[in-house]
């Protein structure tokens, strides 16, 4: 009896927990998971040849203090388990990892899929407070000035 397809595995999973996601191509899921700091993160799962690439887009590439994010992301990539965080050509970071075709399973799924999320969501204001400071001051004092809501940034009152 052979093993059963990862794509089927991923893509029952998927259904059973009703999760938002397209299918790109036949290996290929595109799923976007609902935050509550980053509101939502869209995640690829990529069954290759032999693993599963795991890819999530958590920020652009900062517009300040480069090497203080890229430090912090070091530090806590020793503390995570099934992804770390990665930055591509562009100096965007993301969340990435691989897992064995054979440790496809749905419990193994639901993990990755929980680490992404709990990364992405939990890591989104420190890494906006390391490398957009300027920005998010500028944003809170066009919003002060304007009279417009404030409520998605009042996390962020202490940089002021």
């Amino acid at each position: 009896m052979g093993a059963i397809d990862p794509r089927v595995i991923i893509e029952e999973f998927l259904d059973s927990h009703a999760l938002d996601f397209e299918r790109k191509d036949e290996n290929t899921f595109l799923i976007t998971l609902p935050g509550e700091k980053k509101l939502q993160t869209h995640l690829a799962l990529i069954v290759g040849d032999h693993s599963l690439s795991i890819n999530a887009f958590v920020i652009r590439r900062p517009d300040e203090n480069a090497a203080g994010v890229h430090e912090w992301c070091l530090r806590k990539n020793t503390a995570m388990r099934g992804v770390a965080f990665a930055i591509n050509s562009d100096g965007d970071i993301y969340l990435v990892g691989r897992l064995p075709l054979a440790a496809v399973t749905d419990r193994e799924i639901d993990r990755i899929i929980g680490a992404v999320l709990e990364y992405s969501d939990s890591s989104f204001n420190p890494l906006l407070e390391l490398g957009f400071t300027s920005a998010i001051r500028r944003e809170w004092a066009w919003r002060v000035s304007r009279g417009e809501s404030l409520a998605n940034l009042q996390g962020f009152e202490h940089l002021l």
